[in-house]
């Protein structure tokens, strides 16, 4: 597992981010400013020492997992050592590689099965959701190597086979209407079942942040959700966000 860190002495607010397959630094460096700590892991079969701040001088700390960082956040945050005040689960599950509420089985197979320079600029495409925001946002495509790629994909493949039942607290799940990595309607099946969790549904692709322009704004548009209006519906409160 690789680890990106952005410090700033003064902080006091700790985002942390479990990263999708195939993302590194440049997908969320963007959205990262002086206002907070930022700590990103992903390519997670890499095989990295893992050295972490102190967490004691954090007041706040908020987890997100995206995509396949849902799984990778139940599986690796007890290694971590990190007790996050917040968490937010967006566009993805803890049983990435299912037919009911994953990925599809054959399609998650056949990814890993089919890595190339062409289909990773499609799954890219799929991820950004259309032609023009894959263009507006390519200074957020990652820098990986086909190598590390299939890596990646294939030590999460054969770890999911082995998981077990999730267990991690989730307090948001933020599900997208036009996912093309995930299909939504799995997604969101799964999150409303989960009692405990308040599922958000917007109509945006896979790769939703670039709507905002900070994390910090992200959390705080989440937040907003459970302070305005619990009691009405997903698709009427988000319409705000």
């Amino acid at each position: 597992m690789k680890t990106y860190i952005r410090r700033r002495e003064e902080n006091k607010q700790l985002v942390v981010l479990f990263g999708g397959w195939g993302s590194d630094e440049n997908v969320f460096t963007p959205l990262c400013n002086d206002s907070f700590d930022f700590i990103m892991f992903y390519n997670y079969s890499a095989d990295e020492a893992l050295v972490l701040p102190e967490m004691k001088t954090y007041s706040r700390i908020t987890l997100i997992g995206w995509s396949l960082g849902v799984w990778a956040a139940e599986y690796l945050s007890p290694k971590t050592g990190i007790f996050p005040d917040l968490t937010i689960a967006v566009n993805g599950t803890p049983i990435p590689a299912d037919d009911r509420y994953g990925i599809p089985l054959k399609i998650f197979e056949g990814t890993l099965n089919n890595i190339t320079e062409e289909n990773m600029e499609k799954f890219y495409l799929r991820m950004f959701g259309d032609k023009k925001t894959y263009i507006l946002n390519s200074d957020r495509i990652p820098h990986r190597t086909l190598k590390s790629l299939n890596d990646e994909l294939r030590w999460l493949y054969n770890r999911i086979m082995e998981q077990t039942e999730p267990g991690f607290r989730w307090d948001y799940a933020i599900t997208s209407e036009t996912d093309r990595v995930f299909p939504s309607t799995n997604v969101s099946g799964y999150w409303k079942k989960q009692k405990n969790t308040r599922q958000i549904i917007l109509p945006y692709p896979h790769y939703l942040f670039h709507k905002w322009d900070s994390l910090a704004d992200f959390i705080k548009s989440v937040e907003k959700y459970k302070k305005r209006q619990p009691a009405m519906k997903d698709k009427e409160v988000t319409k705000d966000l």
